[in-house]
């Protein structure tokens, strides 16, 4: 399986890293390795100094498809979920100051915590969905899917227009503001509307 994501998807996140909006969808990869389920705890390495957390609704991939056309994009997931895309913010800058590739900043091992995996037919307007980031018992990250620059459909066409999507690949579809540092010893709670789907410590 794959895990495919998308950078800079929410304005207000491209406002506070400075960044450009991107014409096009921006995309990188995890290795399969960076999974991390069940809420199992965190390990913070010890090649960073600067980890932040980055909250994102997470799709997952139900059928084989290339050259997906928007309007038949829903056919192709079958399930959403809350994910964190972990970003050593030190090692991304230092490689982007460089005009370097920043694989090894998002691609660690336990880089993409990943919830559960619930059915679409709890979410009828999925141009509506609220999802927060607690951290130590604080909202810290807040969004609701409306305010995506590329909805689900969009990423999905897009994305294999390059990249055949198979099933059990999983779609990070970006994050909203409020992106910040973790530390050892806190503790990550992640809601999809009002459920609570992930709940984590950082170890």
């Amino acid at each position: 399986m794959k895990i495919l994501c998308i950078g800079r998807n929410y304005a207000d996140h491209i406002a506070e890293l400075h960044n450009e909006v991107p014409d096009e969808p921006v995309i990188f990869l995890k290795p399969d390795t960076a999974l991390l389920k069940n809420n199992d705890p965190f390990y913070y390495p010890d090649f960073t100094q600067d980890i932040h957390h980055e909250l994102e609704i997470i799709l997952r991939i139900s059928k084989e498809g290339k050259n997906i056309q928007p309007q038949f994009a829903k056919n192709y997931f079958d399930a959403i979920g809350l994910g964190i895309d972990f970003t050593a913010r030190d090692l991304q800058s230092k490689a982007k100051s460089k005009g370097l590739p920043w694989d090894l900043a998002k691609g660690f091992n336990g880089s993409a915590p990943v919830s559960e995996f619930l059915p679409l037919a709890d979410y009828p307007d999925l141009k509506n969905i609220n999802f927060t980031l607690r951290l130590n018992q604080e909202i810290k990250q807040q969004g609701n899917t409306s305010f995506m620059l590329h909805p689900f459909e969009n990423i999905i066409s897009y994305i294999s227009q390059f990249i055949l999507l198979k099933k059990g690949d999983i779609i990070f579809t970006g994050t909203p503001k409020g992106v910040g540092p973790v530390q050892v010893g806190d503790r990550l709670e992640g809601f999809l509307e009002d459920k609570k789907v992930l709940d984590f410590e950082i170890k």
